[in-house]
């Protein structure tokens, strides 16, 4: 009958709340996230801002520097031309933010677009020689 009784407490123990035997949260570690990780969350929420991009075009990646659980983001875009780069650049920044806020927990304090190259868009018919 004891193995009943020591069941029966160590399931009461259980729900019992955390008091003074609880760990001071100085005590109890962090949790760090890696700059890289942060820097996919951006790529992958920049991809998703700009839909489908030119064939030849490389797919947008970040540079991430954290600190104190603030994180300051550069992206490295290219995109189709012609089109309105400052509102795509402002969707992506705007995406950036929302998905790493919701998905890692950090605040980001900048993101920066840097835009690499611009692929003209072809025209149908059109050779492949100069166009004005």
């Amino acid at each position: 009958m004891t193995s009943v009784s020591s069941a029966a407490g160590a399931a009461d123990e259980l729900r019992r709340p955390l008091t003074a035997t609880a760990v001071p949260p100085g005590d109890r570690g962090a949790t760090r996230i890696a700059d890289r990780v942060v820097a996919k969350v951006a790529g992958q929420a920049a991809r998703e801002a700009l839909g489908d991009l030119p064939a030849e075009a490389e797919p947008p990646y970040a540079t991430v520097v954290v600190h104190h659980a603030v994180a300051r983001i550069r992206m490295h875009l290219e995109l189709g031309y012609p089109g309105d780069i400052g509102t795509r650049c402002r969707e992506v920044r705007q995406q950036v933010v929302e998905r790493v806020v919701a998905l890692v927990g950090m605040e980001v304090s900048e993101v920066a677009v840097q835009v690499e190259r611009l692929y003209p868009a072809q025209a149908q018919g059109a050779g492949q020689g100069r166009t004005r």
